[in-house]
């Protein structure tokens, strides 16, 4: 039986994009990357991303990465992901409610694992990470560090509500490690999709940390996606970013999810 599960995962340093624009395409997810210009002096891409996703029943399981100092930190949290595949994709099966009640416990144990922890003090540099979980019309984001996540829709957007969770600094997986702590520091928690059509944007922090700051209002991006198919919006910020001669290399992971059930109003409507 073919496996409805489409499966993605790349370093930037494998294909590092400096002064190049990649669109690509796993089922429904777009995903975006941009290395940097080499003018303004990158000549390396420290991003990582992993992207699984089951059309069949209704899940996108997606993470990306933003190191620094080298790949290697992202490489290595992408690497105990795969390890954990088997277990993680079985829990993402499971019934809505049941997967929720348990995904966090489980990327907890992952990131505590001894020989996870082992292995992290022996990378070059460390990586901030973001996980985020879609099934059914509900959403749980899993942050450590400063990558962002964003939802888009016209409920939202009216009281001026774009972000999921707050980018945090000094959070990293690696050979500095928040897990390395008695107390580990991450954030996470877990939103209703609004009925319609959501759009869902992951991405380093490359895209608003450009010069002219093109895209430092979450309000800014929500316009340019607004209007445009995610190819075609993604690769308009990218190419904006590249003409601004940003140095940092920028990953974007962008996905729609239509909600056609019931969710949460106000009891007076």
């Amino acid at each position: 039986m073919t496996n409805p599960i489409r499966e993605f995962s790349r370093i930037g340093s494998q294909t590092h994009h400096v002064d190049n624009i990649s669109i690509h395409n796993i089922h429904h997810i777009t995903l975006g990357r941009f290395g940097g210009n080499s003018a303004a002096g990158q000549y390396k891409n420290e991003d990582g991303c992993l992207i699984w996703t089951d059309v069949k029943r209704d899940w996108e399981f997606v993470v990306i990465l933003d190191a620094h100092h080298s790949a290697e930190s992202a490489e290595l949290v992408i690497n105990h992901l795969l390890a954990w595949k088997t277990e993680i994709q079985s829990l993402l099966s499971m019934t809505y409610d049941q997967t929720f009640k348990r995904i966090e416990e489980t990327i907890l144990r992952m990131f505590q694992e001894e020989t996870f922890l082992s292995d992290c003090r022996r990378v070059q540099g460390e990586t901030a990470c973001l996980i985020v979980l879609r099934k059914n019309k509900y959403l749980w984001w899993f942050s450590i560090g400063d990558c962002l996540s964003y939802l888009f829709h016209s409920d939202l957007a009216q009281y001026g509500q774009f972000q999921i969770n707050q980018r945090q600094f000094y959070e990293w997986v690696g050979q500095v490690n928040t897990f390395n702590q008695v107390v580990p520091c991450y954030s996470s928690g877990i939103r209703e999709l609004r009925k319609g059509m959501n759009r869902l944007l992951l991405t380093t922090d490359g895209l608003v940390e450009s010069p002219n700051e093109s895209y430092s209002n979450p309000k800014d991006i929500y316009n340019e996606m607004e209007c445009q198919q995610l190819n075609d919006g993604i690769r308009a910020m990218l190419k904006t970013i590249q003409e601004n001669n940003v140095r940092d290399s920028t990953t974007i992971i962008a996905w729609d999810v239509n909600v056609t059930i019931d969710v949460t109003v106000p009891s007076d409507e």
